[in-house]
């Protein structure tokens, strides 16, 4: 068939955003499409989860990246009463910002935002706005009611995910972002903790890919860059080729489907084709093409990408508020036997088609009529078709119907409305292509709208006679907000100019409708498609044709033929010897019309010849007319057989002898004896005939009012299991309700809880692996847990848990223990000691008070750290100060004393010198530390005797004494120098040293005469 889809009101054509299938959920304002052009666009996805969503949600972000440039929005259903951690336990799946949604804020790339508790959710101008729920606690359906405004907000670049848990919530919201050409992603039943809205979902066939949250990931990664690269290039710029690829697609399409859409509007089928292309990641339509022939299954998904069955109750409620005080007026004008007759074609899921059987009930008790209707609802997509069928309606649309019109038309059952039999009788389903397929006939309504705006002009010139000629005189024409007639407004009268209401115009106009008066179906059909068009399948019936053609072949006495209500609908010959016209009102009911002797015979053949559907005989009845009796042959004989449209008989009045002369006049006074005996028959058979139908009379009177009685207790009976059920279902409504509300919250709690198992492994390992003894102790000093390692101090076993700490024996030498344990406990100040064991072993005591979570106190902790070997590092430390401060003293005498000093090691190497030495001979640290003794200068220490001595005392542990030098020096002049050398014992760090001390003996006089040397 075709697609429908609302548009922008105002405007007489407009190119759709989806070329599929019929509408949108809601009317749209695109009010905001200005604002968002000059916004950067990125995707936004829209991920609804319940029931074990937690779990797919912690699989999607912990392999999702976290520079896809999406941002992402999770929305679930949530205790009202229950601050979620759903954002802490998500940030440590990913690195992207995990919040709560807040009022206002302005979504952003690479975040991730959680709706809070208790709060519907939209989104405007990509700002999250929140809102105070308007459902009862558990009737909410906060996912279908954010994706529908993501679609409404972000069109083709929202995304929705449809996760993990029960009823049907998403289900319609995945239609609105469908609609829009946006991407829409189930995960795989079969990885979901809870199918019950993945498989919801499925089942409008309107899922791009089903996928496994690990999957997801990848696609969504695909998605993005494709979006990043500037999605789909399909080269409007180079028209007549990309005319040409288009028309490939239709050869293809035509090919795989046997359906022609090539009068359908080519900016509508733009839009859908870039979205499979986006879809399949491909950028140009000439790759499409290929990707087209070489997969198959891509021609179903286009078609179907075609056909998007989106629809709704009430679509435009003012629209339709309009069409009822119209339908109200056809109705009045309707006689009670008449059948109001309405064709809905492009009805996709049948939405539309009940929204006016609903409207034609509400009708009909206004007016108090009751007639028979007959709803022919007709679509291309046979799943579409399939779905109206079995009228089951996921429980999002109580968003579009009133709690009134869901109570009284609706069943609910479990997370599905289902539609009542009542509304389900009315309306009869088929698959119709309207370009090609005859039209119904006789039709007093058609709604066809948001249908025409998908075709071209040459189509919709086309289709509106067509329509015209499918409507009775005055009936209604309902179309879309943005569609018209056109220039066939000369055979259409408008009724209400802003919703597109119009009249049928009787006119000779009508010369511009050229159908077939003989309607053949195009292809076979299958049974249910029979069922639904049938009466469009057959003919207009020529009676005078079919009755000259039986009375040629079968009879030529007087005849009439009459349809099942028993109205005459031909007349043969000579009837009015046995008919006649009835008192009163006119009517053409055969049987009002009989003469005496003729109507109960008539009555009963007539029904005989229905029901059993064979040729029944009365013969030799008298027939009383105008001269007298007439001895007559009855013959009443279907014409159809039995299962046809139309049930025709044929009555046919045959005399057997020529009328009797009148009898002779009898003398005044007396009276025919073969009159007389007729009489007596007569009156002696009416007798019999009146008592028969008195009894019968007071006999069913009885059985009326018993049954009357009994359908009163029914009815009462009836009324009290609806208002139980109603009760029920109200109550496991708010059951499941809640059940999914503390299955997330029992969900984030076990994770806690293993979090905090693992936390608390953690932790025992960390205090086993110190070796710390720890024992922690209640209020009362009762043991409630310790480490292993609190069996050195304390002689405690898993059985002393429960116990005293003060019934445990300890090996401590500390008789404040216990007295300490009461002070903490009284003041909240911590104590700490150090303490020895028997053994002489030492640890450091601490006994601090246990705080819990809230800040109480719940009792003590009590731990002891091993100092054992810090206590004897103590007592070596205290030897090693020792030493450091004489040294320090040593290094102050040297460095006091007047006559230079200078240290050698065993290679004879300068490891340092004191003041003097460097103030004597003008040098630097820097100049003379590790450097050879013998090399300093201009070589003047460079003196062998010397090195001998001072290489002995290495060996020899000697010393000398008065060692004469006498040389220049640089900076200083001549000196002469007195040397005294001695062995140094090794220290840590040195190995044998040498100290050698230096007396200036340089004589001011020459006078003065040297000691000599001496060597020992």
């Amino acid at each position: 068939m075709v697609v429908k889809k609302d548009v922008v009101k105002g405007k007489k054509e407009i190119n759709p955003d989806i070329a599929g299938k019929r509408r949108s959920l809601k009317p749209k304002k695109r009010t905001s499409i200005s604002s968002r052009v000059h916004q950067p666009r990125f995707p936004i996805v829209g991920i609804g989860a319940s029931a074990g969503g937690l779990e797919a949600l912690q699989q999607l972000f912990t392999n999702m990246p976290a520079d896809t440039g999406m941002a992402f929005v999770i929305v679930t259903h949530l205790d009202p009463n229950h601050e979620s951690i759903m954002p802490e336990l998500l940030s440590k799946c990913t690195n992207m910002p995990v919040s709560t949604a807040t009022d206002g804020v302005s979504v952003q790339p690479n975040s991730i935002y959680v709706i809070p508790q208790n709060k519907n959710m939209g989104i405007l101008n990509r700002s999250l706005q929140l809102l105070e729920p308007t459902q009862p606690h558990g009737a909410g359906l906060p996912i279908d009611f954010f994706l529908r405004s993501l679609a409404q907000d972000q069109g083709s670049a929202a995304i929705c995910i449809i996760l993990s848990g029960t009823g049907s919530d998403g289900t319609l919201g995945l239609k609105a972002i469908k609609a829009e050409a946006g991407i829409t992603i189930v995960q795989d039943p079969d990885s979901a903790k809870y199918d019950g809205m993945p498989r919801s979902a499925i089942e409008t066939s309107l899922v791009d890919f089903v996928l496994d949250p690990v999957k997801m990931t990848k696609r969504l990664s695909a998605i993005s860059r494709h979006f990043s690269r500037g999605g789909v290039k399909p080269g409007y710029e180079n028209t007549e080729q990309y005319s040409s690829h288009l028309q490939k697609i239709f050869v293809l399409l035509r090919q795989h489907t046997k359906h022609d859409f090539s009068q359908y509007k080519q900016a509508t089928l733009n839009r859908r084709i870039e979205r499979r292309m986006s879809v399949n990641q491909i950028d140009n339509i000439s790759e499409y093409v290929k990707f087209l022939q070489t997969h198959p299954e891509e021609g179903t998904a286009l078609f179907k990408e075609i056909l998007i069955s989106v629809t709704s109750f009430f679509r435009d409620p003012l629209a339709f508020k309009a069409l009822y005080k119209h339908l109200l007026r056809l109705i009045l004008t309707k006689n009670a036997t008449e059948t109001l007759r309405v064709w809905v074609p492009g009805c996709a899921t049948g939405e539309e088609a009940y929204s006016i059987a609903i409207l034609i009930r509400e009708c009909m008790a206004e007016s108090g009529r009751e007639l028979p209707v007959q709803i022919f609802a007709t679509d291309l997509d046979i799943e579409a078709i399939n779905t109206g069928r079995a009228g089951v309606y996921p429980a999002g649309i109580q968003a579009d119907i009133s709690p009134e019109r869901l109570k009284r038309y609706f069943t609910k059952n479990e997370n599905v409305y289902v539609v009542k039999n009542e509304l389900r009788e009315m309306v009869v389903f088929a698959v119709q292509d309207i370009a090609r397929d005859p039209p119904f006939s006789k039709v007093d309504l058609i709604c066809c709208r948001n249908l025409l705006i998908y075709f071209n002009s040459e189509l919709q010139t086309k289709l509106l006679p067509v329509l015209h000629y499918s409507l009775n005189k005055h009936g209604i024409l309902f179309l879309g907000p943005s569609e018209t007639v056109g220039k066939y407004a000369d055979i259409f009268t408008t009724l209400e100019t802003k919703w597109k209401i119009y009249e049928r115009f009787e006119a000779v106009l009508v010369n511009h409708i050229k159908l077939p008066l003989t309607i053949t179906p195009t292809k076979p059909e299958s049974a249910q498609t029979i069922e639904a068009i049938d009466a469009a399948k057959h003919p207009e019936i020529n009676i005078t044709e079919l009755a000259q053609k039986v009375l040629l072949r079968d009879y030529a006495p007087a005849c009439v033929i009459i349809d099942q209500k028993h109205n005459i609908i031909y007349v043969h010959g000579q009837t009015g010897r046995y008919l006649e016209l009835p008192d009163g009102e006119m009517s053409l009911d055969i049987v009002e019309m009989a003469r005496e002797g003729l109507k109960a015979e008539l009555a009963s053949a007539i029904r005989k010849a229905t029901t059993q559907d064979k040729e029944v005989t009365f013969n030799n009845l008298l027939v009383k007319n105008n001269d007298g009796f007439r001895n007559v042959n009855l013959i009443v004989k279907p014409i159809f057989s039995k299962g046809e449209e139309r049930e025709l008989l044929m009555v046919i009045f045959q005399e057997t002898t020529p009328a009797e002369p009148p009898e002779a006049q009898p003398a005044k006074g007396t009276r025919s004896r073969k009159l007389d005996k007729h009489v007596e028959e007569l009156e002696q058979e009416l007798k019999f005939t009146k008592e028969d139908l008195q009894t019968t009379i007071e006999e069913l009177e009885t059985t009326n009012e018993e049954l009357k009685s009994a359908n009163e207790e029914l009815q009462s009976t009836n009324e009290e299991l609806q208002s139980t059920n109603e009760e029920l279902e109200t109550s496991r409504e708010e059951l499941q309700s809640i059940n999914e509300e503390l299955m997330t919250v029992n969900t984030e709690h076990q994770v806690k809880i293993d979090e905090l198992s693992k936390v608390s492994d953690d932790l025992l390992n960390l205090l086993n692996s110190t070796d710390i003894a720890m024992i922690f102790l209640d209020n009362n000093l009762y043991i409630r847990r310790y480490t292993p390692s609190m069996a050195k101090i304390f002689n405690v076993i898993k059985s002393d848990i429960g116990r005293p700490i003060t019934h445990v024996t300890s090996k401590l030498v500390y008789p404040n223990f216990e007295k300490d344990l009461a002070s903490v406990s009284d003041t909240l100040n911590s104590k700490q000691a150090d303490v020895a064991t028997k053994d002489g072993h030492w640890f450091n005591m601490r006994i601090l008070p246990y705080r819990t979570a809230d800040n109480a106190i719940g009792g003590l902790v009590v731990n002891f750290i091993d100092i054992d070997e810090q206590k004897k590092a103590a007592k070596d430390s205290q030897e090693l100060a020792q030493l450091k401060a004489t040294h320090v003293l040593a290094k102050s005498i040297v460095n006091t004393v007047r006559e230079p000093l200078i240290i050698l090691d065993a290679e004879l190497k300068i490891i340092s010198a004191n003041n003097s030495f460097y103030r004597v001979f003008q040098i630097t640290p820097k100049e003379i530390e590790g450097k050879s003794f013998f090399k300093l200068g201009k070589l003047q220490w460079n003196i062998p005797e010397l090195r001998q001595l001072l290489e002995s005392i290495l060996r020899e542990n000697t010393h000398f004494d008065d060692f004469k030098v006498e040389n220049d020096f640089p900076g200083i002049g001549r000196k002469v120098l007195l040397l005294n050398a001695r062995r140094v014992e090794p220290v840590p760090g040195h190995s044998l040293m040498i100290l050698l001390a230096m007396e200036d003996v340089t004589p001011s006089k020459r006078s003065k005469k040297l000691p000599s040397r001496s060597v020992k």
